[in-house]
């Protein structure tokens, strides 16, 4: 070997030493010890993260000391870019899957001989692997969110269907008997929404779910993250962007959405609408919205013959800042934070479901959240660098095949290689 790589070798085996020492002193939570005041930055509710501290201090008699600051989505980046150059960036910082990987970088990760990867497995649920590498864990995982399916009880009833749809294909009969025109041939009531990208509320996330359900995993990591939507992928990914346009496609017999209607999130609440793809967390805000719907949850429909039951889920981590001043009392205070006891405390105030395995073994007799916590354990992401960049590729996707300006294999290709671009420069 060359000098220099001797040398480069050295500094990385000495940083590997540096921070087994510095994660080792910390390896638990000590209800005596006194911990450091810590700063997180995130774009999780504050109202949340205010109420799940003071519960948690109620049972500390040492408590934990954190200024939490709610960011946007929109401006986390520049100013998480710019307060680090300032040298005055938060310790840890709560953010969704797909913002993590353009703020790896930024992170320390937890040493595998802290956190290794069979209790990693063992404790969360699988799309928490995302946050997992070779170096360690990118984040401690701290909530889910799964896509669902909310159904309009009255309109299924009056269809005379007394269950919502388990698999797509059951959509085709639901279609017949919901969906109604007016004399012009105008959509009056739809029985699901999926063809079109600019009026169907979360529908990069729908989109990504139909992906993984086809096999497709969207991203992987390689020399970076690189996109596998076409290539050797292309056919699953073919198939689903076909199955998804046919729904807007006005001479398919499964014709159902366009895009002069309303987003599909006001449709559902304003009654018609039979089926709406959304989030766990939405639940409480269409019953507050619209009070006079009966409705109900169900799960996210899947493909009859799809081998892995799959609906996308936003997942939030904490992860420590590179530029921490104490980053062990800060992983100490985070593991307090992801605890067991601190995310049932989180379940009843978000009524979310939990991100660790033998919280969801439990079970729950609450109506929703067995669904939820159901839905939990399927949930998958895929790993962005610009959420905003891969949802205006995907409507590019879906625009370039339902105006028939190029073919679906064209199309693919193109938002593959397009993806592919926006991954490396995000």
């Amino acid at each position: 070997m060359s000098k220099f790589q001797v040398i480069l070798i050295g500094i990385f085996v000495v940083c590997i030493i540096l921070g087994v020492i510095l994660f080792a002193t910390y390896r638990g939570s000590n209800n005596v010890e006194a911990l450091p005041t810590i700063t997180i930055w995130g774009t999780f509710s504050e109202s949340t993260i205010s109420t799940l501290i003071q519960q948690i201090n109620n049972d500390r008699s040492t408590p934990i000391s954190i200024n939490y600051v709610k960011k946007s989505q929109a401006s986390f980046d520049k100013d998480f870019i710019e307060a680090l150059a300032r040298g005055q960036g938060p310790d840890a910082i709560l953010i969704p899957q797909d913002m993590m990987v353009r703020h790896a970088d930024k992170i320390t990760p937890i040493p595998i001989n802290v956190l290794t990867e069979r209790d990693f497995k063992n404790a969360y649920i699988a799309e928490a692997e995302l946050y997992f590498t070779n170096s360690g864990t990118l984040a401690i995982p701290f909530t889910i969110d799964p896509l669902m399916m909310y159904w309009n009880r009255d309109i299924f009833t009056n269809a005379g269907l007394a269950v919502p749809p388990r698999y797509w294909d059951e959509f085709e009969n639901i279609i017949k008997l919901v969906n109604l025109k007016d004399a012009n041939g105008n959509i009056r009531r739809s029985a699901l929404s999926l063809g079109e990208m600019s009026n169907i509320s979360h529908s990069r996330e729908v989109l990504s779910s139909l992906f993984i359900q086809a096999g497709n995993p969207i991203t992987v990591r390689g020399n970076g993250i690189q996109s596998t939507l076409g290539n050797e992928n292309s056919a699953s990914t073919q198939a689903a962007v076909t199955f998804f346009t046919q729904y807007s496609n006005p001479r398919d017999k499964l014709y159902s959405w366009n895009r002069s209607l309303p987003t599909s999130k006001s449709w559902f609440l304003s009654g018609n609408l039979a089926t709406y793809f959304g989030f766990a967390s939405e639940l409480f805000d269409i019953r507050a919205k619209n009070s006079n719907i009966d409705f109900d949850v169900a799960p996210f429909p899947q493909a009859r013959n799809g081998k892995n039951r799959v609906t996308y889920g936003t997942m939030y981590g904490f992860s420590i800042v590179r530029t921490a001043s104490d980053q062990g009392g800060t992983y100490t205070i985070l593991q307090t934070l992801t605890s067991p006891d601190a995310l049932s405390i989180l379940n009843k105030i978000t009524y979310l479901p939990p991100v660790r395995r033998d919280m969801i073994a439990t079970g729950s007799t609450d109506s929703y959240q067995v669904i939820f916590y159901d839905s939990a354990l399927v949930s998958k992401g895929w790993l962005d660098t610009n959420p905003a960049k891969s949802g205006a590729i995907f409507a590019n996707l879906i625009e370039n095949i339902t105006s028939g300006r190029t073919s679906v294999y064209e199309a693919v290709q193109t938002a593959h290689n397009t993806l592919d671009l926006a991954l490396q420069n995000p």
